[in-house]
């Protein structure tokens, strides 16, 4: 079975759905089995590196709010993220463009390690307030989580990932995928949102029973199984009355 999961590294939510996911898929018998690969999705492509504000008027001139209300917002978020385990230092949260972020993910796909590189860039901005947008940085988190910094550091220098990126970006559209974090379960299945853990739980549970083989059994109802061999031998039936 195969969870694709489309998300940004500056997305609360996404952090917060992707550990409620985890949490779902560790309870599971059959967790060892399933493939989790990550994709790509901005959710201001147009964002800048150096953005000239910070994260508090960001969300006031995306809502229309106040920075009052802007940070009330991120306590909430906080709370949640709280609850499965994840600390969110908001106040240190640096707005910036995540498009080479995402480029370095695929840099870390290729070499086996996307998981990990996804898992250190969510921490490193919702909880250390690192800026990730910021070449050097995305270098020696890499660095991190076993890659090599210095091949890192050449490859965001250059153009490569980029069509893996807008790829992604791509696919997610043409499956109407609008906002993330977003789960899609064999093609067939699509999670939006940062559910609660048991949402998770039901619908992996019902995928994986999907992916099955199952069978139909006949001619049992006159009688139980018909005659048969198993590995440890055959069922030989009793001669009948008078015979041998």
């Amino acid at each position: 079975m195969k969870v694709e999961i489309w998300s940004d590294y500056v997305c609360p939510f996404c952090y917060i759905g992707k550990r409620r996911f985890e949490e779902a898929l560790a309870s599971l018998p059959f967790a060892g089995e399933v493939e989790v690969v990550f994709r790509s999705f901005e959710l201001d492509p147009r964002a800048p590196k150096d953005a000239p504000y910070d994260v508090m008027e960001m969300l006031s001139k995306k809502y229309g709010t106040s920075r009052e209300q802007a940070r009330q917002m991120n306590v909430s978020v906080a709370a949640q993220a709280k609850e499965v385990g994840l600390t969110y230092n908001y106040d240190a949260w640096v707005v910036t463009n995540t498009f080479d972020a995402h480029r370095l993910a695929h840099y870390a796909a290729a070499r086996g390690k996307a998981a990990e590189l996804t898992e250190r860039l969510m921490y490193a901005y919702f909880t250390e307030g690192k800026f990730i947008g910021d070449r050097a940085t995305l270098a020696a988190l890499a660095a991190e989580v076993g890659l090599d910094q210095a091949e890192a550091a050449s490859m965001l220098e250059s153009d490569d990932y980029a069509d893996a990126v807008r790829a992604d970006e791509q696919d997610g559209a043409a499956l109407g995928i609008r906002g993330v974090p977003f789960f899609v379960i064999d093609r067939k299945y699509g999670i939006s949102g940062a559910q609660p853990t048991a949402t998770f739980v039901g619908a992996l549970r019902e995928a994986w029973d999907e992916s099955r083989p199952s069978l139909s059994m006949v001619g049992d109802a006159g009688g139980g199984a018909g005659d048969a061999c198993a590995a440890d031998g055959c069922a030989v039936p009793d001669a009948p009355a008078g015979k041998e």
